[in-house]
């Protein structure tokens, strides 16, 4: 399955190649601050590929707070942030707002809670290399 998302106004999209297709697919509502303010809800898929495609990139912003090893790609246009990107060991990983989806029945989608109190930077960053899409690529302009 190719997931198609992108940012309200466009400005940031992606494509998330999911082989195979997958049955359901995991949604994690995390309860920092951040993401619920934003009502930021997450998914990935280690085994898939993440292109993003910015069209402007100074209509970009990266915030990054706690730990500061992710990055919420907050599109400065219309206010949505539909990635996180975390490098770790020189690579990128990431993971993706299912509320940006543009092809994907809602049906598909398996709500969950998500809390990481507690956790440490170590364990956070493993848990996101385990997790998280690991063959990131970013292109720019219209592709």
């Amino acid at each position: 399955m190719l997931i198609q998302g992108c940012c309200h106004c466009a400005n940031i999209s992606f494509e998330l190649d999911w082989s195979p297709s997958p049955s359901e697919i995991p949604a994690r509502a995390c309860d920092c601050s951040f993401c619920t303010k934003h009502g930021g809800v997450w998914t990935a898929y280690p085994g898939g590929a993440l292109t993003v495609r910015v069209k402007s990139s100074e209509l970009v912003s990266r915030y990054a707070f706690g730990t500061r090893t992710a990055h919420f790609h907050v599109c400065r246009q219309c206010g949505v942030v539909p990635l996180v990107t975390s490098e770790i060991e020189g690579r990128v990983f990431a993971v993706v707002n299912v509320n940006t989806f543009s092809n994907v029945p809602a049906a598909m989608l398996r709500h969950a809670a998500a809390s990481f109190d507690g956790e440490d930077t170590s364990d956070r960053l493993a848990r996101r290399a385990r997790n998280w899409i690991g063959d990131v690529s970013f292109v720019a302009g219209d592709v």
